[in-house]
């Protein structure tokens, strides 16, 4: 059975800017009750009061709040953050052939450390993203294959993520919402274990670069 909770936890999700509203004390707690009535008596199918969605806003602050300062405080460990531009972007359509030609490249570059080559295979499509020096080799390699798309001039920040926060709820999504809430476009991201690579267009890569460091560095 739905409850008042369940639902007002489901919106909060809908909506990621809520939580940190409500974490940080900045939401007037009746006028958000009073906002979101319709849709819970709509979810519930029976009406509700103000005062019962009210009750279960403060009941839910607690948690909301202890679960940004878990991720906050693992933030703090999150030092080591690093940029490489000039990078590109292919993709293209899956084959019988392409993971030969993947492997072929990779033969190419395996004496080379300093490269960044990264590759993300999908159900029908293969993306990788690279050194804009390597763009001949690509050609080369990759000819007869079918192009879905290009893109130049790309760059990524690096964060160096530790175990422990590989299991922590909500640190991908803290990083991002940085980015987010000043309209700054991602174009990918690519993640091993314990790195986090945000794709980003050149141009808007030093006004990221310095919104992550002030918000990882804070005090």
């Amino acid at each position: 059975m739905i409850t008042v909770t369940d639902t007002i936890r489901q919106i909060i999700l809908e909506t990621p800017f809520l939580e940190d509203g409500l974490a940080d004390g900045i939401i007037n707690l009746s006028a958000l009750a009073r906002q979101m009535k319709p849709r819970i008596e709509r979810e519930l199918l029976k009406p509700t009061s103000e005062s019962a969605i009210l009750m279960a806003l403060k009941r839910m602050l607690p948690d909301i709040r202890l679960s940004k300062k878990v991720v906050e405080t693992f933030n703090k460990d999150l030092s080591d953050i690093t940029v490489r531009s000039g990078l590109c972007e292919y993709t293209f359509v899956k084959s019988a052939t392409i993971l030969e030609k993947r492997q072929q490249l990779m033969q190419t570059l395996r004496d080379r450390q300093d490269y960044f080559v990264t590759f993300t295979q999908g159900i029908h499509e293969i993306t990788t993203i690279l050194n804009s020096s390597l763009k001949p080799r690509i050609t080369e390699i990759f000819a007869g294959e079918e192009q879905v798309s290009h893109l130049d001039d790309l760059a990524a920040i690096t964060l160096q993520l530790t175990r422990e926060m590989v299991h922590t709820p909500g640190i991908h999504y803290n990083i991002l919402k940085q980015l987010a809430w000043q309209r700054i476009n991602v174009i990918e991201v690519v993640s091993t274990y314990t790195e986090f690579n945000i794709i980003l267009e050149k141009k808007q890569i030093d006004r990221s670069f310095k919104l992550l460091f002030r918000y990882l560095h804070r005090t």
